[in-house]
């Protein structure tokens, strides 16, 4: 795969063989970041894990102390005094039914995270063939089926994210912008890896963290000590 200029001077800065500590492999991170937008700084993580089990399935979420940077448009399934809390809240999009032919048959995907009381989980499991690949599809475990939708739109917007195993079994997250300083992007990956360490599951024999990486949109990876995260 042929690299542009950029990326080969900003990969000189990082030693393929060095795992480095958190706060290194950040500033790696932020000096090698040379696009012109501001990028997303972003934590690869490959378990042990066999996603084929169950038992194994790695899903939830948590609040990033610093947000992500993104602004979120939060699509709410709810009625009666749920989608009036869930406005009150700051969701973009509350709905119903009336919500399934815009997004089954005019393909519209405005928003970012879709949060749904049970009572409308009837009604969301119809878009399943379009939401669910698109990992869009709530779900208990990740906070986004609840009645609490005030609770569920203030967390996502203060910077909840979802993490979850890919089929590859590695879990892709964003922990924050370029323009982060070092301090707010450490803490936010810390906390990520706070609650992954403790979402592993106990029938899981060996290792569970392979490696850890971080790396901008536009930028090298940079690995990092799992010895040391693990506390």
């Amino acid at each position: 795969m042929k690299r542009g200029k950029k990326y080969v001077e900003a990969a000189k800065l990082v030693d393929r063989a060095t795992l480095y500590d958190k706060e290194d492999a950040i500033a790696i991170v932020k000096k090698a970041s040379t696009a012109k937008f501001d990028e997303t700084v972003e934590a690869h993580i490959r378990t042990g894990c066999d996603g084929r089990h169950a038992d194994q399935q790695i899903r939830g979420a948590v609040v990033l102390p610093h947000g992500t940077g993104k602004k979120v448009r939060v699509l709410v399934f709810a009625k009666g005094d749920k989608a009036d809390a869930a406005l009150a809240a700051g969701a973009e999009f509350v709905g119903g039914e009336e919500l399934i032919p815009k997004i089954q048959n005019e393909g519209w995907l405005d928003f970012d995270v879709v949060v749904a009381t049970p009572d409308m989980m009837g009604v969301v499991g119809r878009l399943g063939r379009v939401l669910g690949p698109k990992g869009l599809m709530p779900n208990p475990k990740a906070g986004t089926v609840t009645m609490d939708v005030t609770k569920a739109v203030q967390d996502i917007k203060a910077g909840k994210i979802e993490y979850r195993l890919d089929k590859t079994n590695i879990i892709h997250v964003p922990i924050g912008k370029v323009s982060f300083t070092e301090e707010q992007l450490a803490d936010n990956f810390q906390t990520l890896m706070d609650a992954v360490i403790k979402a592993r599951p106990s029938t899981l024999k060996g290792q569970y963290l392979k490696s850890v990486s971080i790396s901008s949109t536009m930028g090298p990876g940079v690995k990092i000590n799992t010895a040391k995260l693990a506390n």
